[in-house]
């Protein structure tokens, strides 16, 4: 099965093509002209989606080796994310799979990133059931997936997500956008013990998370500091907040191996990309006994080639989406089911 993957929720123009688990091609255009925003911006988004969705949907075909006429399908994110972004690319997929006559599969994108896990190890299936902590700019969820659209939310951020908690924090520091990697960087010249921030829901028996107080925390220490602040003190107090980020969630699924006995972890999601966070997931599941796997760097952050994969899960199990499909801007996997 040959699929070719869009993803354009947000501040990325996106195409891949999967066949059978591997990728075939990988494309993403990012948005730059946001960067002297300090976030994205709904309407540049979307103006700039309808500028690059053509050439990068064709340069992902030809970096294939493949014609449209090869695709047995197409998968599209329908949310969450920006009303206008997600218009571009699932109006754009809804024309194409008309045209071709193939099936079209509307993907959450966090089940786009949650499937990002079955890119990585084609060769090495991953075994269901497995527990899996999604963690991204605007969600963090732990999961017990049982199998295809089989999912049981664990836990969730009653507040702010981790990714949020990274960007708000970088803004405070004064650091860069994205907040994830600029607070990454600050925080390899930091200490992390140098400031004491807290832990939300650390040691209660759920697997909820919470943020808003680790930010709040930060703000007012920051207050309390003379401006400027040293490069020194920056990177300390950087180095500090991402310990506390990654401890909480080094937390929370620890609790949720207790409360299931599961043995198999994945985690995906932007977040994910944290080099710190991967080092101390592979030394607990070392240190436990555990089998841990989760996507290539270039699978955690938003790409096509997680959409293309879901979709290619999606259409071998049957599920099709009808050619009227809509976007839904506040998508969101926990609610669907709960619902």
């Amino acid at each position: 099965m040959i699929v070719l993957g869009i993803e354009s929720s947000c501040d990325e123009t996106a195409a891949a093509v999967v066949e059978d688990s591997s990728v075939r091609s990988n494309i993403v255009a990012s948005q730059l002209a946001h960067v002297a925003y300090g976030g994205v911006v709904p309407e540049v988004a979307s103006r700039l989606h309808e500028k690059s969705i053509i050439p990068v949907v064709k340069r992902a075909l030809d970096s294939a080796g493949i014609s449209l006429q090869d695709l047995s399908g197409i998968a599209v994110t329908r949310g969450p994310g920006l009303a206008g972004a997600l218009i571009v690319g699932l109006g754009f997929a809804k024309g194409l799979a008309q045209v071709l006559g193939i099936p079209i599969t509307g993907i959450d994108h966090m089940e786009g990133h949650l499937s990002a896990n079955f890119l990585k190890h084609p060769s090495s299936p991953i075994e269901y059931p497995f527990i899996c902590l999604l963690v991204s700019g605007g969600h963090t969820h732990l999961w017990r997936v049982e199998g295809v659209g089989r999912y049981e939310l664990l836990g969730q951020s009653l507040d702010d997500a981790a990714g949020e908690a990274f960007d708000k924090g970088a803004r405070l520091l004064g650091l860069g956008y994205p907040g994830g990697p600029a607070i990454e960087a600050a925080a390899e010249h930091g200490a992390q013990n140098a400031v004491q921030f807290p832990r939300p829901l650390k040691g209660t028996p759920n697997c909820d998370f919470s943020f808003s107080g680790l930010k709040t925390a930060l703000y007012y220490h920051m207050k309390r500091l003379p401006s400027p602040i040293t490069d020194e003190e920056r990177n300390d107090i950087a180095a500090s907040y991402q310990e506390a980020i990654i401890d909480t969630l080094m937390d929370r699924m620890k609790q949720a191996i207790q409360q299931t006995g599961l043995k198999r972890i994945c985690a995906a999601g932007g977040v994910v990309a944290n080099r710190l966070l991967r080092s101390r997931l592979d030394e607990w599941a070392e240190a436990e006994g555990l089998v841990i796997k989760y996507p290539a760097l270039e699978y955690c952050t938003d790409n096509a080639a997680m959409i293309a994969m879901a979709g290619q899960l999606r259409l071998a199990a049957g599920q099709v989406s009808p050619l009227n499909i809509d976007i839904r801007p506040n998508l969101s996997l926990a609610d669907q089911v709960n619902a």
